[in-house]
């Protein structure tokens, strides 16, 4: 089966495609305007994430995502005033095993924001990340 492709829309006459539409609500879900994030930024991430699911990406992988987005974007404490102390500990996790794990899903995804240079100063300087 071919794989379906993103689709930004075309001057209002034709839909953003339903993988968009869905990280564009998980985001908000996380409290991150989707405007934020730049429109490649979005692709490289689901894009990224129909790599990681052979078919496509299922309904409940969105908000996981999200959260680690929000997370590097935002940065701990914004991040943990919009989400709450759970959720950021949650994300700080993540980040602390995608960076030893090296190569993973997530790893990729503060890779992506790193440089995209939409990572919060506060996570490059707390966790010591460079695009070197």
């Amino acid at each position: 089966m071919a794989r379906r492709r993103s689709s930004l829309g075309f001057l209002g006459m034709f839909g953003r495609s339903g993988d968009l539409r869905q990280l564009d609500a998980a985001l908000r879900g996380v409290d991150l305007h989707p405007a934020l994030v730049p429109e490649g930024a979005k692709l490289t991430i689901v894009n990224l994430m129909k790599d990681h699911w052979p078919d496509e990406p299922p309904p409940q992988a969105y908000p996981p995502v999200a959260q680690l987005l929000g997370y590097c974007i935002a940065g701990p404490e914004a991040f943990e005033q919009s989400n709450g102390l759970r959720h950021r500990l949650d994300a700080e996790r993540r980040l602390e095993a995608a960076l030893e794990a090296g190569d993973s899903f997530d790893a990729q995804i503060i890779l992506m924001t790193l440089h995209a240079k939409l990572i919060s100063g506060e996570v490059v300087e707390h966790y010591g990340l460079s695009t070197d």
